[in-house]
This record gives structure tokens, sequence and C-alpha cells, in this order.
């Protein structure tokens, strides 16, 4: 039973650091100085809407520094903001979901993320995305969202 435990542990692992992959980070500052291990810090990842061509959304994100956050032990807080901009022709690869989970990360060893939901906003062809924290058992109310407007002459494709 501890051996399968262990094996669950590390393929959440994985499978973090594999959705993790498709951001990009631009860079972080420290918030916190430790004198002899790495400081806690905010720091801005980039990652394209997965169906959305033509939008990125920069996340800004806690990570907590020293020895626990080194290893991959501590947990993160629940403080993240979302900023989505048009950065190229808007298309889209498919019809999306009125709402549909883009990204997620986890924030701390196991059974905590921050995930970025998209919602359409079909009545003013504008794409909604939310970012928020949740943990196994609860989750936190911090959040924060942004829109992209689409233009009105090209419809946003719903399922």
């Amino acid at each position: 039973m501890k051996q399968t435990f262990l094996q669950t542990c590390a393929l959440l692992t994985l499978a973090g650091a594999a959705l993790c992959a498709s951001a990009e980070t631009i860079g972080g500052v420290s918030t916190t100085f430790k004198l002899l291990s790495p400081n806690d810090k905010v720091v801005v990842d980039v990652f394209d809407d997965p169906v959305v061509i033509g939008v990125a959304c920069y996340l800004s994100h806690a990570k907590t520094g020293g020895y626990s956050g080194a290893l991959g032990l501590a947990e993160d807080t629940s403080d993240a903001s979302v900023a989505c901009r048009q950065v190229g022709p808007i298309s889209f690869k498919d019809k999306i979901d009125k709402q549909d989970e883009v990204f997620n990360t986890r924030s701390s060893i196991l059974f905590k993320h921050v995930r970025v939901v998209r919602m359409v906003d079909v009545k003013r062809n504008t794409l909604v995305y939310l970012v928020y924290s949740d943990k196994l058992i609860d989750g936190s109310p911090k959040n924060s969202v942004t829109a992209v407007a689409v233009p009105i002459n090209q419809p946003i494709p719903v399922k």
C-alpha cells in the first residue's frame, strides 16, 4: 500500500510538471530575503490558450522559498492574478465549450492547484479568463478575472 501511495505521488508530480511545461516563466521578484535558501517570490508565467490562437495569458503567482520550497514540498499561497491579451489574429482550432479549464499548475506537493478557466460571454462576443486556487478539501475565494474581446465580425464558435 505504501508503494502504491508513493507511485501515485510520483505520477501526480509528473502530471503537474507536464502541465506546467506549457507555461514559460517570464520573470519574478523576491518578496522576502532568506540568507541560506531561496527567497519567496512572485513569478510571472505566460501560456497560450490551447484552443484560441492569438490569445496569451500572463499569470502571476506566489512561489514559496526556503528549503521546503526548493525541494518542492512547500504550499504556495493562493495569491494569483491573470491578464490575457490578444497577441495576434484570433482564430479557433475548433468549437469551444462555454466554460473550460485552459491551464493548471500545482501549488503544493499534493492536492492544491492554481487553475485558469476560460468562459465565453456569447452576448458580448468576449472570452473571459478566471484564475483561482483549489484544494482537495477547501479552496480559496481569492481570484482574478480578465477578458479578451473578439472582433464583432468573428463570432466565437461555441459548442
